[in-house]
């Protein structure tokens, strides 16, 4: 415990409880419109799409943010065009991204002296190195991406449930699905410095999907949601100074956690209200 206090003393643990907090509150809500348009394999595979782009801005010396971005959208392009073209179905297109993405990144990644180093960096993350730019980029990101979502609300959710529907009623489904896709991008990149490519998918999916346990409301799972993901984010911390563990990987973790304790909290609750009432005795 006196470690955990201790490090609240440091400016470098501070802002990155800050950092932690803002990517799980923002990666929770989300997450939501992740789940409900069944979308976890194209966070895993975006994960890999937006690495070369993060390798290259690292070499360059330029954001990580408007790299990975960057990259991540020319990613979105392709997937929408060829599966609006029936080419490939939405999988097999995703799958392809995916390895050649992440093969991509490798081999760039493999001309740098320090690539050992850079890799866990980018895969894992480093949230104790963010800096207040990091953090403003973060809060930006947070602040456009939660306004569009809260704007368009009705049309996502429209699009999500009934996309032949949304059509009907005039609603450009095309455009609907890249702007759900270029949030998740832009939030996956957003969360880079503080838990990595790859450790960021679970901060897009486990807050959601335990919200998604708790209630069968939209606008309250997107609440909870956004409180799972940045609960997870403060005490995965607080865990990772505790005991001296990578950080991205304890919040991840915690994330699990949280949804394992929940799955059986409300199972055990469902159980005892699906229990079929005791026979009267006769006699």
């Amino acid at each position: 415990m006196s470690r955990l206090v201790d490090s609240f003393q440091s400016p470098l643990f501070r802002r990155a409880m800050i950092e932690a907090i803002c990517v799980g509150l923002i990666a929770g809500v989300v997450g939501v419109h992740v789940i409900l348009r069944r979308l976890p394999f194209f966070v895993t595979a975006m994960s890999h799409a937006t690495f070369p782009g993060v390798v290259l801005a690292s070499a360059a010396g330029v954001s990580l943010f408007v790299g990975g971005t960057a990259f991540g959208f020319v990613v979105v392009a392709a997937v929408l065009l060829l599966g609006a073209g029936r080419v490939l179905d939405n999988t097999a297109v995703i799958g392809v991204v995916l390895a050649g993405s992440f093969a991509l990144g490798m081999m760039i990644l493999s001309t740098r002296p320090s690539s050992s180093k850079d890799l866990s960096a980018f895969l894992v993350g480093s949230v104790l190195t963010v800096t207040n730019a990091d953090i403003a980029t973060t809060i930006g990101v947070g602040i456009a991406v939660l306004g569009l979502l809260a704007l368009l609300h009705k049309e996502l959710v429209l699009g999500a449930f009934d996309s032949d529907g949304a059509g009907a009623l005039g609603y450009r489904t095309v455009l609907l699905d890249a702007i759900v896709l270029g949030a998740i991008t832009v939030t996956l990149v957003s969360a880079i410095p503080a838990v990595g490519t790859l450790l960021a998918v679970a901060l897009l999916t486990v807050p959601a999907l335990t919200a998604r346990l708790w209630t069968d409301r939209l606008g309250t799972t997107m609440l909870l949601a956004g409180i799972f993901g940045a609960a997870s984010g403060a005490i995965g911390l607080c865990a990772a100074a505790t005991w001296s563990v990578a950080a991205g990987g304890s919040i991840a973790l915690t994330a699990g956690a949280v949804f394992a304790v929940s799955l059986a909290a409300t199972s055990i609750g469902h159980r005892r209200r699906t229990r079929p009432p005791p026979r009267l005795a006769v006699g």
